[in-house]
């Protein structure tokens, strides 16, 4: 059977495309099984094992039986353990009835968005951003606004572009740190500036997404900070995203979650409900335990993540043409190709664009990133530094001789 007419498919769908992190890391697998020396920094996945405690937990559930359908937002007990992590960790109080889970902290994103957009209704998101905040945007009939994020401002959002991309049709503001792509974080005297902002009266139709799924990935002494937590009155539209995935080495489990007001939580459990239902029970029961069971090994992560980004950025600093700012937290890096844009590669690709430049370091050096403009933001490329020491030095090396090796 032939390809499908575009029109056989919903506009909805028409209006998205895949997940550009994904088709790298898929391309740079496809390499590999060929039997290239491919080495992938492109997937946004801690490269550490889920902690013994959790899938122990996991064990225990499936021994116990606990193997059939649940609540469909989330069981009591998994609630009650956010419940007390919001409060424990954010100075946040929220009720379980305020509590929604789903598989993934894109499902929670997804449901939120899906359940409040309506046909051109603007969602503004500080760009650089990842990946699917846009496609989800659009998915729901929504218009995503990019607020430009300079690499002179360590890529932060600043007050004035947030409330000049404001308008009376802007229904949500997606905000992420420390950021994906950028590894940007705030501190609190720089949230509040952005929450100020938000508390205009002229602003006040709008509502918070703050994706909070990095929060423990800091370095350098610095303190996390979420929006309701540094402005009280934006508690009552604001959604505090969160999940497992990245502290907790999680990402194959697929569970996130988000405290908020009631009647937006029961509304996208009315959604879920119609969709996949109940999470996997068995992760659930995962969940419980990795918030409520020792938390050391996160700091002792982190450590390590930070010896890897100060590996990263001084190697791609010492690369020609590429410019490599220190992020404050997550595991990427974020750095400008500017410098190569319009030279020529050993094999005679000229780099145009940035997408130009992360195929060909495939190609010519093996090395899988993924270029900015899947970020919205270009001349730029993403790189994850969730891999081993001596994968990222042999990686910055070929990306150095790649560099050095253009005309």
């Amino acid at each position: 059977m032939g390809a499908l007419p575009a029109r056989f498919f919903s506009d909805s769908v028409n209006r998205i495309s895949p997940s550009q992190t994904i088709g790298m890391a898929t391309k740079a697998r496809e390499l590999k099984a060929k039997g290239r020396d491919v080495i992938s920094l492109s997937a946004g996945e801690p490269d550490f094992d889920t902690p013994d405690n959790i899938k122990e937990a996991a064990v225990r559930a499936l021994k116990e039986g606990k193997t059939k359908y649940t609540d469909v937002d989330g069981i009591p007990e998994l609630k009650a353990a956010i419940v007390a992590k919001f409060k424990r960790e954010n100075a946040l109080d929220y009720k379980a009835s305020q509590i929604s889970v789903g598989t993934g902290g894109k499902q929670v994103l997804y449901n939120a968005l899906i359940c409040t957009l309506n046909p051109n209704e603007e969602v503004v998101i500080p760009a650089p951003y990842w990946v699917s905040y846009a496609d989800i945007v659009l998915l729901g009939g929504g218009k995503p606004v990019s607020a430009p994020c300079r690499i002179e401002d360590g890529y932060r959002l600043k007050p004035e572009v947030l409330d000049a991309a404001i308008t009376e049709r802007t229904k949500w503001l997606v905000f992420n740190a420390p950021c994906n792509p950028s590894g940007a974080a705030y501190s609190g005297e720089e949230l509040k500036a952005l929450t100020d902002v938000l508390m205009r009266p002229k602003n006040q139709h709008v509502w918070v997404l703050t994706d909070d799924m990095y929060e423990h990935l800091l370095y350098d002494g610095r303190t996390f900070y979420t929006p309701a937590q540094v402005e009280p009155e934006l508690y009552g539209r604001t959604l505090t995203l969160n999940g497992f995935s990245k502290a907790y080495c999680m990402t194959g489990w697929r569970l996130g979650y988000a405290g908020g007001p009631e009647p937006l939580i029961t509304t996208m459990c009315k959604l879920q409900s119609q969709s996949t239902s109940n999470p996997s029970s068995i992760t659930q029961w995962a969940g419980v335990e990795a918030l409520n069971g020792p938390q050391d090994f996160i700091p002792r992560n982190a450590r390590a993540f930070k010896e890897r980004r100060d590996l990263v950025v001084s190697m791609l600093n010492q690369a020609s043409g590429i410019k490599c700012p220190k992020p404050e937290g997550a595991f990427y890096v974020y750095p400008s190709c500017a410098g190569v844009i319009g030279k020529t590669t050993p094999k005679g690709v000229t780099l145009n664009t940035d997408e130009d430049f992360a195929l060909a370091l495939l190609d010519e050096e093996g090395v899988a990133v993924v270029h900015g403009a899947a970020f919205a933001m270009s001349p730029f490329f993403r790189v994850s530094y969730a891999a081993s020491n001596a994968e990222l030095e042999e990686a910055c090396a070929r990306i150095q001789r790649f560099c050095g090796n253009l005309q």
